[in-house]
Parts: C-alpha cells; structure tokens; sequence
C-alpha cells in the first residue's frame, strides 16, 4: 500500500491489482458492502431506493453505513469478517423496523430500543410470516454474503497504516461531533418524520431522531418569563355548584378507535351500538391522539400531565426519560382533595416504566395483571369486563376513588387464535383484503362495547355521585394497505386534516347525575385532564388555568397537527401571529414544569398540600 502513495500511482496500482487480484477483489466487495446494506434496508423500510429518496438523502444515509463498516475493519482487522458482520446487522436491524413498520404503521426510533421490555411482553399475538420484503432483502443478504466468501481469506489480522486509521477515526468523530452537537442539521432542515417512513431513508432518520433525543430550552425562557405567566393566569377555585363526585373513573380504552370518521368504511353491523347511543348526562365528541398505532404511554401522559409531546424529540416516550419524582399530575390534584388515586393496567408491570412513572406522578396504589382475580380472558389478554369488576370492588372498598385505567384487551396484534371471541362484524372484500386480521379488531371493539354498557349501567344505578372519563388511546395498527382503501389515496399523499383523522378516537364524559349534555366537542389529550377537573368542580392550578384559556384558541394540539377554533387543520408553521403567541407560552410552561420546575413557579403546577 505504501509505494502506491509515491511516484507512478496509477500503473504502479494496475500492476498491484494484477499481482494480487484476490485481494483487490475482497476491497471491493467491502466497499460494495455499505450500498448493499442501505438496498436492503430500505426494501425492509418499504422503500424504493432509487425512486423513494433523495440523492442526498441516500448520501447521508451511506455516511453511516461507512462508518459502520470502517469501525469494524478497524476493530476486525479483516476486510471478510466485517463486510460480513455488518451487512448482517445491518439486515437485523432492518427486519426488526420491518415488523415494527407492519405492526405499529411507523419505522423504529430511540425510545423503541429502550421499550424492548413492553415490545417483549405483547410479541406473542404478532404475525412474523415472511413477505415479499423479507425475501428480496434475505436474497441480498445471501447473494452478498457469498461474494464475501469467495473472497479471498486473509491468513491474519491486517492493520491499516497508522496514517489511515487515524485519518478515519478523526473523519468518524468529527462527523458524529458535527451531527450530534452542532446546529448541522437544523441548517440544513433535516429533521426526524413523524407519520411519512419513506423520508430520510430508515438510517438517517434513526440517528436524527438520536440527535433530537432531549427536551431543549425553547426559545424566549426565562425563569421571569415563567414568573410573568405565573401571575396572568392563577389557579381558580373549585366551581362551588358543581356536583363533586364520590368516584371519578378514568379509562384509556386500549386502541379503542371509532372508524364512522372514514366516509369510506362501512362494516356489517355497528360495533359500538351502545356508545352512539350515549347522550343523557354526557359530554360527547372526539379526541385527536398524539400517537397512532401505538405509544399508548404517551396519551397517559399528556392526559394526567397536561404537557405535550409536540414539545418533545418525536417518538420520545416522557415515562422513560423525562418523568420526576412529585412531578406535577391529575393524581396528585386529586390526592389533595381527599381522593384515593389509584393506577391499573391488566398486564405486566415492566411495560413503558409503569411502576416509576406512576409512584412519581403520586398515584397511591398500582395494580397490575397479578392484581386481577380469576379474570376472564379474551384471546390471551384479560378482558375489558374483568379489568371493569376491579374498578366496580376498589369503588366500592374506597371512601373516594380517583381511579386511572388502562386496558389491554383490544391491544394488537390481531392475527391470534379467537380464544372467547366471536366473528362477529364481517368487512368488505376490499378492506377483509387489505388486512386480513382486521376483523378481530372489529370483534373486540363489539366486546370492548358490550363491557362498556355494563360498566355504565353499574354505576347508573349506584346511589354515589360517580364520573365516568372514558376515551381510547389511538387507532389500531392496522397496514397501510388498509388505511389506504379508507382513505382512497397512498398516506403519503394525504392532507394535515386526513393525516390528523387517523389519530381521531371518541371520548365522553357521563355521570349518574345531571351534567349539561354537549356532543360533537374536539379536544386533544393535554385537554382533557383539565376538562374532567373543570365537570368534577376540583380546583385546578394556574397551568391548568392557562390550558383552560388556550383550549378556546386551539381545542386539538399535536405532534402531527393542530385544529383551530375556526375549524382549521394546520401544521404548526401556519399558525397566525395570535396562535403562534399561545403556543410559545405553552412551549415555555410545558418545559418549566416538565423539565426545570424550580421553587418559585411550582404553585403555578401544584395546588397547596402537594409535594
């Protein structure tokens, strides 16, 4: 390699790969290893490499796949053994977006990696047949790994010369230093997509997302700013002629999605008769999810915080990074009204740092699968009607309940055996085609409502002043495909307000007393928290105030878009100088409390008595 560098380059180069062709051979099938890498990973992606990405989308993304093969030539010392190594990674990790791509309608991000215990615990009920994608990448993987073994073996570890091993060290760190720490990427507008996978490419918009993994200071805060808005908006009074309820039972329907919002579906009968017939006592209408197809954690969230993950790095998961101890909840609020909170998910506790989050956001109690008494099940999960008899016993044990529910019943995937479950709503041929486990969806929904019913009738007829906050998560992964048909058009070719209506789920608020009936009401997560303290006549703090205020301005803020009061669907950069002004408060407010909640502001996010 050295007299390549001096005198005659090129004949001394043609005359050296005469002499050594095998070894010539096998730096070419390691060169050739990135672009092989970055094919086969985005067949997994569902993307076509030469007509789905930019030119210099794919550059960035063989950026780190070089990277990738060059660290491990440095480490392996062998062109073979890393050429190898990665392309097989590379395939790995592809597959695993593929099935998340298939399960969730979105690519792997950061916070996966982290949820590997939740994806662990639900993996069982997932279809992991091979498709079309799967083997046109596994063709890749095998044809170049043949390449590699006919390569010619190296009889011991070669090191590259000093000179170009550091060279490529300092061309990796600087690269990464450029990428993670400077304002690189914002220059350029490169940013992490959020509902459009064929963007960026699968490995570029990982390391994106990576880049923006942490909650920045938002522009304009200030610790006086904080202060200021402290004193416009106080916290207020419980309303003194509202009805205070003995029992307020929240519940975050699992994937619990109501599809007549899609003038293309159509079914064989109504899956969710009873809900549509709700309307005496109710506040009725629909909420736009921060998440679709999964990232349930993150509605939780937003409910009993307030806070939103607009103001987040996307796909980030606040459970497991940026929740505190005390921080400031719907649950605590409650505690100090003299309500018992407790939290329940009838699954495993593992999932999404459920046992952390819920002690910091002060719930008394946390029950789990474990907690459950010979509950009955509906395929290999614990119903909706046995997770509903723990609430109807901790209602009937406590003084006064402020229960939060999860569900696990309707949770995907939905190719698994039909345990307890009957076909009951048929879908026509063109949607049965698109998704052919879609309806158990539509079984479980009939279920989830059947369960409903008793769960309102129980407490209709309960002498305790009771509300009932019920409200589903997200829309099921369903594919694309059949997302597709409701929509008439592919999903990256829809509008803010069709994108937005995949994260559209119903919500109501019923009591067993008399309420002001409202139908048709349009309201986001970080909403609706404040909605049930506003009907149960608690006090709320000066955050919750401000979200009062704001709600008349904005009644739907999302990562994905945001719904005027004057029926607009706009992305955030449309927003009017009025509605801009909202949002940068809440952005500053969201991150004291969430992020930097210092002593001063803390009345501003906790009533007196809380921690």
């Amino acid at each position: 390699m050295k007299r390549l560098l001096y005198g005659d380059t090129f004949p001394r180069l043609v005359s050296d790969i005469r002499e050594h062709p095998g070894k010539w051979g096998s730096r070419l099938v390691f060169l050739l290893g990135p672009w092989v890498c970055l094919w086969m990973v985005e067949i997994l992606n569902q993307n076509n490499v030469f007509r789905d990405l930019y030119a210099w989308q794919v550059l960035m993304n063989m950026v780190w796949y070089y990277i990738l093969f060059v660290f491990l030539r440095l480490v392996l010392g062998r062109n073979r053994r890393a050429a190898a190594l990665g392309v097989t990674l590379a395939f790995l990790v592809g597959l695993v977006n593929h099935y998340i791509l298939r399960f969730r309608g979105r690519i792997l991000f950061p916070a996966d990696v982290t949820a590997w215990r939740t994806a662990a615990n639900v993996a069982e009920g997932f279809d992991y047949s091979m498709d079309l994608y799967i083997v046109q990448a596994l063709i890749l993987l095998v044809a170049y790994l043949s390449l590699v073994c006919m390569c010619q073996p190296q009889k011991k570890r070669a090191r590259l010369p000093l000179p170009v091993s550091g060279l490529a060290l300092v061309c990796i760190v600087g690269y990464c230093y450029a990428f993670f720490f400077t304002s690189m990427l914002p220059t350029l507008g490169i940013f992490t997509q959020q509902w459009v996978t064929q963007r960026n490419g699968f490995l570029l918009n990982f390391t994106v997302a990576l880049r923006y993994s942490s909650v920045e200071k938002p522009e304009g805060y200030s610790e006086e700013t904080v202060l200021e808005l402290m004193e416009e908006y106080p916290g207020l009074e419980g309303d003194e002629s509202a009805t205070k309820p003995t029992n307020i039972v929240v519940i975050m329907n699992e994937s619990f999605a109501d599809f007549s919002v899609y003038d293309r579906f159509s079914c064989s009968e109504d899956p969710m008769p009873f809900l549509h017939s709700l309307e005496e006592n109710t506040v009725k209408g629909w909420m736009y999810s921060s998440v679709t197809g999964g990232g349930t954690a993150t509605v939780e969230f937003e409910y009993l915080t307030g806070f939103n993950s607009i103001f987040q790095p996307p796909h980030t998961v606040a459970y497991q990074l940026y929740v505190e101890e005390n921080m400031p909840s719907l649950a605590a609020l409650a505690g100090t009204q003299g309500y018992e909170t407790t939290a329940f998910h009838p699954y495993k506790a593992s999932g999404w740092n459920r046992v952390i989050a819920y002690d910091y956001l002060n719930f008394d109690r946390k029950l789990f699968d474990e907690d459950v008494v010979d509950p009955w099940y509906i395929r290999n999960v614990i119903s909706d009607i046995s997770d509903y008899e723990v609430i109807f016993d901790t209602t009937e044990e406590q003084d006064s309940t402020f229960f939060f529910n999860v569900t696990m019943q309707n949770h995907s995937g939905y190719a698994q055996g039909w345990n307890n479950l009957e076909r009951t709503i048929d879908l026509p041929a063109e949607l049965s085609a698109a998704d052919n486990t879609a309806e158990q969806y539509f079984a479980l929904l009939r279920e989830s409502d059947l369960a409903l019913e008793q769960l309102i009738n129980y407490y209709k007829n309960l002498d305790e002043p009771t509300m009932v906050v019920f409200f589903g998560d997200h829309q099921p992964p369903l594919r694309n495909e059949f997302y597709e048909q409701l929509h008439g058009k592919a999903l990256s070719e829809r509008t803010t307000e069709e994108v937005m209506r995949q994260y559209e789920v119903p919500f109501f608020i019923w009591t067993n007393y008399d309420i002001e009936e409202q139908q048709d009401v349009i309201i986001s997560p970080n909403y609706l928290g404040v909605l049930t303290a506003q009907l149960a006549g608690l006090p709320m703090t000066g955050f919750m105030n401000f979200l009062s205020q704001m709600y008349e301005e904005l009644p739907a803020v999302t990562p994905v878009g945001i719904y005027t009061k004057d029926g607009q669907f706009l992305e955030q950069g449309e927003l009017n100088e009025t509605q801009q002004e909202w949002m940068k408060n809440y952005e500053i407010l969201n991150y004291c409390g969430m992020v930097d909640l210092f002593d001063e502001a803390r009345p501003m996010f906790c009533l007196h008595g809380e921690e």
